[in-house]
Parts: C-alpha cells; structure tokens; sequence
C-alpha cells in the first residue's frame, strides 16, 4: 500500500509543481502586458477625453480616439510652431503673458520647470545626477541637483530631488551638507530610463567623484 500512496504524491506533486510553474510564467508574461494596457487605456481616455465636449457639440456626435488625434495634431503644430523664428517670438510672447497672470503663473512656471527639468532641457533643472548614500551607507541611491544653498553657519547644502521608481514625478527632496553629495557622469535622460525601468535599463558602469558647488 506504500508504493501506490508515494506514486499517487509524486504524481500530485508533479501535477501540482507543473500548473504552479506554469501559471507563474504565464503571470511573469502577462501582468505586464495588462498593466501596460490599463496604464495607455487610462492615458487614451484622459487625453481623449479633454476635446470630446468640444468634438461632441460640435459634430453632435461622439467619435473615440478624434480627441486623441487632434492633441497629437496640436503637439505637432506647437513643435513644428517652435522652429520658426517668428513661431518662436509668438511663443515667448505667450509665455511672458502667461507668467504675468495671478495664480496661472504659479501652476504654468512650475509645470513649465518640471517638465524642463525632465528633459534636461533647462539650465536650472535637473541638470547634474548625483548620488547619496542612503538608505544606509554603502547603498547609493540615485538623484538630481536641483540648487545649492547654504545653512545659518555658511556651510553649502546640496537640495536633490530623490526620484521614486517607477514613477519619478513622485519623489522626494533632500537637504543635504555638499560633502555628502557625489557627481555622476550619467546624463539626465539614462538616469530617467534607469528610475522608469526599475533599474532593469542601467548605464555598464557609473563614476562617482564628490561634488563641488
């Protein structure tokens, strides 16, 4: 009676460990590709959904996706608006309009900042990757210069803004003594990719050397 009951558990175990297995590696496939789904569906309604009242009253109609196309189309037409001199001139002029309006200046400078930052494209963003040691020391953790000041005593301090994965937007800020803060020489675009991807999209090495203000 042995035999049969260690047989019939090693088939079970087998059954058991095969469906486990299985299952894990169909979840490592998919979740994935449901997460990516439910992360564009969320973007494709958004955006979608901020010329649909527009598209509706004037079409009398609801058309999915036109909201989407005509953003994009008005994306391009900014771009394309910006390689022009006199596009640019129009451009600064509206800014400098925006920027002089009570609250909206608040909330478009600060946006105008962020997404500057992010894209390495302005001269006080995030232009400098820098790393701290923290959680302990011996582990580094990667983030961006964003200004230096200085304490009651004169001593420089060092603010960096500490980018959480996978979605940087939500991080936090940091004050820390300059001597405490490393340079990099990794641009701010790899650094974006290495925080978004989890780390799974990392530069083959990373120089450090402390940072002077």
């Amino acid at each position: 009676m042995a035999e049969p009951h260690r047989r019939h558990h090693y088939l079970r175990s087998k059954v058991t460990g095969h469906f486990t297995r299985t299952l894990g590696a169909g979840l490592l496939l998919l979740v994935p590709v449901g997460i990516t789904y439910l992360v564009l569906k969320f973007l494709f309604d958004a955006i979608d959904g901020l010329l649909q009242p527009a598209i509706e009253a004037f079409l009398g109609r609801h058309i999915p996706g036109l909201g989407v196309i005509i953003v994009l189309l008005l994306v391009y037409a900014a771009g394309l608006l910006s390689t022009f001199f006199l596009g640019r001139m129009i451009i600064h002029m509206s800014q400098r309009l925006l920027l002089r309006v009570p609250i909206i200046n608040t909330v478009y400078s600060s946006a105008k900042q962020l997404i500057e930052s992010f894209s390495g494209t302005s001269d006080t963003g995030f232009k400098r990757v820098v790393l701290i040691e923290y959680p302990r020391p011996g582990a580094w953790t990667i983030g961006f210069l964003t200004s230096v000041t200085k304490d009651e005593d004169g001593k420089t301090l060092a603010i960096v803004y500490i980018p959480t994965a996978p979605t940087p937007q939500s991080g936090w800020v940091a004050i820390l003594p300059m001597d405490e803060v490393y340079d990099t020489e990794m641009p701010v675009q790899m650094a974006m990719r290495l925080v978004l991807s989890g780390g799974i999209v990392s530069p083959e090495y990373i120089r450090k050397r402390k940072t002077t203000a």
